[in-house]
């Protein structure tokens, strides 16, 4: 069952603690190892320069932030969840930071570039998120959005609903906790449609928003360019 409006935040954020020490193996055997391909075009999307600065927001265990590191790029990982924070410290010795990815305590325009992994849906007002990534990247400054999606082929949208709302939720119970991952598909119905996400980052200051579908579109890849005169 999916946490009321109110209590989503504190739910989510309760849940990653849970399965923080089991994440990345489970990601592993759900996703068969292709998340990490995603990861790297996420990263390669952003078109950035080593050393320039660039978010992972909704870090969890640091996947994300690690890939871009090791490109040369400097980075700062955000999330609420002190137990994903834990193991991406001890996983690598970046900066990561305990924070609410609609109150980042970061500087106005300080960004190059914002990376997110299958976060949006776990956000609990996704529209001042997207503001907030706007101020804090500088005009110009990418934005890449890895989430889950749903193939448009019936044949593969029938067999993705059944791996997805039948076989991850018994994987996840098996390696790890078992109403954790009964919420994973069913928090599908907090992302917003294409057409409606669009419209999200449009309002916040984004521009040049474009769709990358994987593996016969069971993930996208959401990118934006924040626009000159986007918010601040």
């Amino acid at each position: 069952m999916l946490p009321a409006p109110a209590e989503k935040r504190a739910a989510v954020t309760a849940m990653f603690d849970r399965i923080a020490a089991r994440y990345d193996l489970v990601n592993r055997v759900m996703t068969l190892g292709l998340d990490r391909s995603w990861r790297r075009a996420a990263v390669a999307a952003l078109g950035l320069r080593p050393a320039e600065r660039v978010l992972d927001l909704g870090c969890g265990t640091g996947d994300l932030a690690i890939e871009a590191a090791a490109g040369g790029l400097r980075v700062v990982g955000v999330d609420l969840s002190a137990g994903m924070l834990g193991v991406a410290g001890r996983r690598a010795a970046l900066a990561w930071v305990r924070g609410d990815a609609a109150a980042l305590p970061l500087v106005a325009g300080s960004l190059r570039g914002i990376l997110s992994g299958f976060a949006l849906r776990n956000f609990s007002d996704l529209g001042a998120v997207l503001a907030e990534c706007a101020r804090v990247l500088e005009p110009g400054g990418r934005l890449a959005l890895l989430e889950v999606d749903e193939p448009r082929s019936r044949v593969l949208a029938l067999g993705h609903r059944l791996y997805f709302r039948r076989l991850v939720p018994w994987l996840g119970g098996a390696l790890s906790d078992r109403d954790a991952y009964r919420y994973l598909p069913e928090s599908v119905v907090y992302l917003p449609a294409e057409a409606e996400l669009r419209g999200l980052l449009e309002r916040a200051g984004f521009e040049a928003v474009a769709k990358r579908g994987f593996c016969g579109g069971v993930a996208q890849l959401i990118t934006a360019r924040r626009a000159a005169g986007g918010r601040a």
